[in-house]
């Protein structure tokens, strides 16, 4: 764990935090074999035309709608599945028997996420995507519910879409089908959801164990499903990128189990493949300390600055946090340490980031995005610049100090933690003490959700069944969390021997994905995969 859910009442910098739960072994989770057979027959025939890479590709495919994935579902709405396997492309026959199959959730700002209104593969609402977008790979627009566009082209703070370079959306979804892979797209509860008696019954764990069971589902099908439950890769953006991780991160893990029972999931493996995270909001228990490292010197939109004793005493005690990780950087770095993670990012991501950004411009249009950024030297066909100048030429910070546990208790990630009839709650002892007496204590069930919640958690205990194979994705621009998040995440997971391939892109914002095609190429490089 990190130092942000310490044993007992721990001191960082000054700071107290929470505390750690121990991790025990519960009851294997069993559901009822004849409830949760796959139907292969029970599919309706669709044809779409999806835009790829390389061109308009015309799909038919089977499309199987709503499956509820457990035998004792709390709100089948969002515990249910949608699974479209390809059997036409272009006029040629698909045998999708062996295919990867793409794991997509849509949650954004662990939000209640529904796949059973959808009428085709990618029809989960899109939610923050700027407005008016569309074209290639593009998924369903934004809902009607979604707030509107920050003008800036990215998603918003709390939106599950993707956007490419062009500020198009992109449907992952939709450009695995088109590539003959088999696509299961899981709802999930969230955070807002709340019965009769006023009870929220989406809060933490419910997102993370409803995609366990629906995996579960998958794999239990194994021979009745098509597709290769033995490859199954996980895709989600922003909360949702933070819950891909975590199912790829806590494979198996026997924490989860009584959740599970309660349910009555498969009795099946909920490990998967690979993982493909873009810009999750994830490491919870640390991000406000996180946040205040990287963007705490950064002015608010309004132009004024946060609270910056606040914020020097969340930076501070980031330091003792990053230490505690004991991460060892790439090419004889060495230690990565909170004095020179700024360096590490600059050298191993964003320095990389802008070089290839500025390679693929044409001469003009280098010289004159260099003319009206002349904190970047452009030599040798390499950029460099300094960690200073960077975060000057990223601008306003998004959000206010603390960002996730806010004194007020006004974030998402307040309502993330509720339980019961209480909507929220603080989740760190740092802001539960700023509000209230120096020596309260954390909800005695947090220290665990926060644990079920968290990838480092499991990364940092060796977790023999995680994911070994990571797709990382984050823009320099994006500040709805730490860059350091997606470092520390990739690192921890490179020290282990995975495979990990994380790439910053440059001067995209929050939800960005500009090279889906190269997603689609990867699921079939590491999983073998040939048509």
């Amino acid at each position: 764990m990190g130092l942000g859910a310490t044993v007992g009442a721990a001191t960082i910098g000054g700071i107290a935090w929470s505390a750690q739960a121990s991790e025990e072994s519960g009851t294997k989770s069993s559901g009822s074999s004849d409830t949760l057979v796959f139907d292969k027959d029970d599919y309706t025939t669709v044809t779409t035309t999806i835009t790829t890479d390389d061109g308009d590709k015309a799909v038919t495919y089977h499309f199987y709608k709503a499956i509820t994935y457990v035998t004792n579902p709390v709100d089948e709405k969002y515990q249910s599945l949608n699974v479209s396997v390809p059997v036409e492309i272009d006029g040629t026959a698909v045998d999708a028997t062996d295919a990867p199959i793409l794991f997509a959730n849509s949650v954004g700002g662990y939000l209640p996420s529904s796949v059973a209104d959808a009428t085709g593969v990618g029809g989960a609402a899109m939610t923050g995507a700027p407005t008016g977008t569309g074209g290639a790979g593009a998924g369903a627009s934004a809902s009607a519910s979604a707030s509107s566009s920050t003008g800036t082209g990215e998603v918003q703070s709390g939106g599950n879409a993707q956007v490419n370079a062009q500020g198009e959306m992109v449907s992952n979804a939709k450009l695995a089908l088109a590539a003959g892979y088999v696509v299961v797209e899981p709802g999930a509860r969230g955070r807002t959801l709340v019965d009769s008696d006023g009870v929220y019954y989406g809060t933490a764990p419910a997102a993370i164990v409803d995609l366990k069971a629906a995996v579960k589902y998958v794999r239990f099908n194994k021979g009745r499903i098509p597709g290769n439950t033995d490859r199954i890769v996980s895709s989600g953006t922003s909360a949702g990128g933070a819950l891909s991780a975590l199912l790829g991160a806590s494979g198996d893990s026997p924490l989860y189990d009584s959740y599970l029972k309660e349910l009555g999931a498969a009795d099946a493996s909920d490990a998967i493949f690979a993982s493909g995270d873009w810009c999750p909001i994830t490491d919870l228990e640390h991000a406000d300390m996180a946040y205040e490292w990287n963007w705490g010197s950064n002015e608010l939109s309004t132009g004024s600055l946060v609270d910056q004793t606040v914020s020097k005493e969340l930076s501070s005690a980031f330091v003792d946090y990053q230490a505690s990780l004991k991460l060892q950087g790439k090419h004889g770095f060495g230690r990565i340490t909170a004095r020179n993670l700024d360096e590490y990012l600059v050298e191993t991501y964003l320095q990389p980031s802008a070089t290839k950004y500025l390679a693929a411009l044409s001469d003009s249009d280098r010289s004159t995005y260099l003319a009206a950024n002349t904190f970047i030297t452009w030599s040798g066909g390499k950029a460099t610049f300094t960690w200073a100048d960077f975060l000057t030429h990223v601008g306003a910070r998004k959000k206010d100090t603390p960002a996730f546990d806010a004194f007020d208790l006004s974030a998402g990630e307040n309502n993330e933690f509720g339980t019961g009839t209480t909507s929220a709650r603080h989740f760190t002892l740092y802001s539960l003490r700023h509000e209230g007496s120096s020596s309260a204590r954390l909800d005695s069930d947090l220290p665990e959700k926060l644990n079920l919640m968290n990838p480092m958690y499991f990364i940092k205990k060796h977790n023999p069944s995680r994911s070994k194979h990571w797709w990382i994705r984050v823009g320099t621009k994006d500040s709805d969390t730490s860059l350091s998040v997606v470092s520390n995440l990739s690192v921890s997971l490179e020290n282990l021997g995975d495979d990990v391939n994380t790439a910053y892109y440059w001067d995209e914002g929050h939800g960005s994905n500009t090279d889906p095609g190269d997603f689609i190429t990867w699921i079939a490089k590491v999983t073998g995969h040939k048509k």
